[in-house]
């Protein structure tokens, strides 16, 4: 069925294509261009839904692709950031860089090795060391397993955040794996062991540390940007899953709860006593439900902007790598992945997701990160492609306000690209395709911004797609 809703989706963006190149939008299809890094993930108008595997034509809604066109004229485009990053809407501190994709060499550059407080454009760290480290196609799994006696059962996080429970309604891409499929698939083995009641503990040992990142404000939680973190969480956190806030204080105690009332549904009495416990090793499974691939929840925090899923993402990394899962161990592993992979100057983070004051990565080393995601080399990295909302169409550009100007408006649909948003922090970094077909990648940081300068980051993006 997910694969179905995929090829429906590809068909209603071919028809998308259609229809911006019938209103002058030039296209070309060749090798290196971000049509190209989409046969493998492709991006849908509201949603990612394509896997790596999947082979696809279409680029995206209204993304002209790019290639072997010639590089845009050095002077003529230098001018022309140069003056839009003086606006005074940016602050004193900015950095900014253009690479050329195919080959990494710098287009444009001012401040770009400065450390600069990056928001949420530190999921593009995050999601890249994801998919190297776990691989695309990774699930993560909520299990159920035996206890110390026949009627004691454990239910057991396994890091998925995403996992749904008995309230929630999803209806966006991906579909999380559901609390209420594990509890009907732990009664009926129960049931099949003659088992109809059961005391019930809840492991949430996976992640270890303090649930909250050095330089997280105080209000983070409380507002509903994230939740505590945690291994054994549903519906992120949230206590209306259809809300950001609020937030629940003690997220494996709430989903060991939820699960006991949903055992009871499928006729299996649970004690009133719920409470920690470690589950041993080979314990028997009785139940176990799986989350999206680690390729379609990278889609999702890039599009959404999802905290929780993001710092998920980090500890998993860590848990693969054979570091503690804090977040001290994560950001330890994530860069030792990047390390690997020949990006690791100019980066340093506290968290995840980007929420933390402490990180500071440079205009280059994003710019380049961006280019390696989208590099026919790695092709296990193209979820972060496909995962980049499109301006003016998804997750967070496509909400009415970016891209919304009189001096970037035209290039609606021909940026792909993550956002940054913290207090006084505004950053974009992404891909476009030039005028003549050449794909770059770009970075774009402000971190001492007096008020919102995301008009003037849109900008800077329109200038050089319009190179």
């Amino acid at each position: 069925m997910a694969r179905r809703e995929r090829w429906v989706m590809v068909t209603t963006l071919a028809l998308l294509q259609a229809m911006t190149i019938i209103t002058g939008v030039y296209a070309v299809q060749t090798e290196f261009s971000l049509a190209a890094l989409t046969r493998q993930a492709p991006h849908p108008a509201e949603r990612p839904t394509a896997s790596p595997s999947v082979p696809v034509i279409t680029a995206g809604p209204v993304l002209a692709s790019g290639g072997d066109g010639p590089l845009p004229t050095k002077g003529t485009l230098a001018e022309l950031l140069t003056d839009a990053l003086g606006d005074k809407a940016l602050g004193s501190s900015v950095g900014a860089v253009v690479l050329d994709a195919r080959s990494g060499q710098r287009i444009f550059a001012a401040n770009a090795d400065a450390g600069i407080v990056p928001a949420s454009t530190t999921k593009v760290v995050t999601t890249v060391a994801a998919l190297a480290s776990l691989g695309p196609d990774t699930r993560l799994s909520t299990r159920v397993v035996q206890g110390k006696t026949p009627g004691s059962i454990i239910l057991v996080g396994g890091g998925d955040p995403t996992l749904a429970g008995p309230s929630a309604k999803p209806t966006t891409y991906p579909k999380p794996a559901s609390l209420a499929t594990l509890a009907g698939r732990t009664a009926e083995a129960l049931k099949a062991k003659g088992v109809k009641k059961v005391t019930l503990g809840y492991d949430a040992s996976l992640y270890t540390g303090s649930p909250v990142a050095p330089g997280w404000k105080p209000s983070y939680i409380p507002d509903g940007n994230v939740a505590p973190i945690h291994a054994l969480t549903i519906d992120e956190g949230k206590q209306n899953p259809a809300r950001s806030q609020p937030r629940v204080a003690n997220p494996p105690q709430v989903a060991a709860a939820a699960f006991a009332k949903l055992l009871g549904k499928y006729g299996i009495a649970v004690s009133k006593s719920i409470a920690p416990a470690k589950a041993a090793q080979g314990a028997a499974e009785l139940g176990k439900v799986d989350s999206p691939p680690v390729y379609a929840l990278v889609e999702h925090a890039l599009t959404f902007s999802d905290n929780d899923l993001s710092e998920a993402l980090a500890r998993q990394v860590a848990v693969k790598e054979g570091r503690p899962a804090s977040f001290e161990g994560g950001s330890q592993a994530v860069l030792a992945v990047l390390k690997r992979l020949g990006v690791t100057r100019g980066i340093q983070i506290s968290d995840g997701s980007g929420l933390s004051t402490r990180n500071r990565i440079s205009a280059d080393a994003l710019a380049r990160l961006v280019a390696l995601a989208g590099s026919p080399q790695h092709p296990e990295l193209h979820a972060v492609a496909s995962g980049m909302p499109v301006a003016g169409f998804s997750g967070t550009l496509g909400n009415g306000r970016r891209f919304a100007d009189s001096d970037s408006k035209g290039q609606v649909g021909l940026v792909r690209a993550k956002t940054g948003t913290l207090n006084n922090v505004n950053t974009l970094a992404g891909f476009a395709t030039t005028t003549d077909g050449r794909l770059v990648t770009f970075a774009f940081m402000a971190d001492k911004v007096p008020a919102s300068a995301e008009p003037v980051l849109d900008r800077l993006a329109a200038i050089v797609a319009r190179s």
